[in-house]
């Protein structure tokens, strides 16, 4: 790790619905990564992980806590970020979504995708994105072979 990084937790959740996950582009209003694609996010405030998690889901699709299902969380990832001077500390969910049709953005988000995970790479997305939505489907096979 690169000690002139500052450390800063964030969380990161994937909603999925019939094998797609929601991207959302970035607005041109938030502090960082304007115009790239991502997964609901947000910094880690006074909550524990999960219930930020939930809470930036309301606050960016409207969607509340008994709209969505947690598959899985993962294992928080390191993601160096020089350019910013940090180094995100990525704590990640998935979320299975009944009624993708309810989304309903905020102002943190220009528009938003239905994907193919394996589309990932067709879009200009936050940093590792990629990896983090690997990590939580790996953790969900690993999860289903216990």
């Amino acid at each position: 790790m690169n000690d002139a990084l500052q450390r800063t937790e964030v969380v990161t959740a994937f909603l999925r619905h019939a094998g797609k996950v929601l991207l959302l582009r970035r607005s041109d209003k938030v502090g960082s990564y304007q115009g790239r694609w991502a997964g609901v996010s947000g910094y880690l405030e006074d909550a524990p992980p999960l219930a930020q998690a939930l809470r930036e889901i309301r606050e960016e699709t409207g969607l509340e806590a008994d709209a969505v299902h947690l598959a899985v969380g993962a294992e928080p990832l390191e993601v160096e970020a020089p350019a910013q001077s940090r180094l995100w500390v990525v704590h990640a969910f998935l979320f299975d979504v009944d009624s993708p049709g309810a989304v309903q953005l905020d102002w943190e988000s220009a528009e938003c995708a239905w994907v193919d995970p394996v589309r990932l790479g067709d879009y200009t997305t936050v940093p590792m994105l990629a990896e983090t939505l690997q990590a939580c489907l790996d953790g969900e096979r690993q999860q289903a072979a216990q």
